[in-house]
């Protein structure tokens, strides 16, 4: 069976270098292209083609801001909105990463460590900027939750900044973590397919052999009961044999059509988790643990 982490390597294309720095053109740097070029186009046609009665494309493109104008105000108030464009760019761009990388062929961007490190990293700077922008020195407050007594100040201050310090790191290992873990699950269930032997069979036989497997099953009760413990072990016996005769090389096909359609929900979750924590975090940002009142 080949190597299943085999899709995630990267090789370049294109060997390219500016002032010693390695900017070669590999499967990575082409599919963030083309999802860029997808989502502008789409987001383009979609207010290019507005209409008092929206159609398909221009409803999903209102769906897609009224959630992301809902998420930020959930989370960071009205003072929020101003980071909407940036929010919702992050959201769209990992989304689309996601889901594009479950086309057979193509890449998963957010499968790359050093990509989602990038978005975390610049996503906390980006919070402790707007701190220090908006509250100076006092943006340390952060630190001490509100309510906090004095002398609990030795033991929540390290473990606040150990939290701190924690975000970027779970941040980026979150997602990079659940598109590679998906696509490995994919690809040796797709690899077991592949590799499973066949067992031929004339198709009258596999017909015949799966109407005595769904006898077996709806008489398990029967057969337990008149045979005992004998019965049931040779029906736990023949299952497994009958199955491998007719199915032994769909079981893993099946399964990786329902895993498929799962990666499809977690592509939507894992861009939803990276967006809202990112709201959060400039929230904490904005609010600082809550020392102030929320306006929404």
């Amino acid at each position: 069976m080949e190597n299943p982490l085999h899709p995630f390597e990267l090789h370049p294309f294109v060997h390219l270098s500016l002032l010693g720095v390695d900017i070669s053109l590999n499967k990575a740097v082409l599919m963030m292209w083309v999802v860029v070029a997808l989502v502008a186009g789409l987001l383009i046609a979609a207010g290019t083609s507005r209409r008092l009665v929206p159609r398909k494309l221009q409803s999903l493109a209102e769906l897609l801001v009224e959630f992301i104008r809902g998420m930020i105000l959930d989370t960071m108030g009205r003072e929020g909105m101003r980071f909407f464009p940036f929010v919702s760019t992050l959201f769209v761009f990992i989304l689309f990463c996601n889901l594009l990388g479950l086309v057979p062929g193509s890449f998963t961007v957010t499968s790359q460590i050093v990509v989602t490190a990038v978005f975390a990293l610049f996503v906390y700077s980006m919070s402790i900027v707007v701190g220090f922008s908006l509250h100076g020195v006092k943006f340390l407050g952060i630190l001490v939750p509100s309510g906090t007594p004095a002398w609990m100040l030795p033991l929540m201050i390290p473990i606040e900044l150990v939290s701190q310090l924690a975000r970027p790191l779970s941040l980026a290992v979150r997602l990079f973590a659940n598109m590679t873990a998906g696509h490995t699950v994919l690809a040796v269930l797709f690899g077991m397919l592949v590799s499973m032997p066949f067992i031929p069979a004339p198709l009258a036989v596999k017909v015949g052999l799966f109407f005595v497997l769904v006898v077996l099953i709806v008489m398990r009760r029967r057969i337990v009961a008149s045979a005992g413990i004998v019965g049931l072990i040779l029906w736990w016996c023949l299952i497994p044999v009958l199955l491998s005769i007719i199915w032994i090389r769909w079981l893993p096909f099946v399964v990786s059509i329902a895993i498929n359609g799962l990666e499809v929900f977690i592509a939507f979750i894992q861009a939803y988790i990276f967006s809202i924590l990112t709201c959060v975090y400039l929230g904490d940002a904005i609010h600082l643990h809550g020392h102030e009142e929320r306006a929404h």
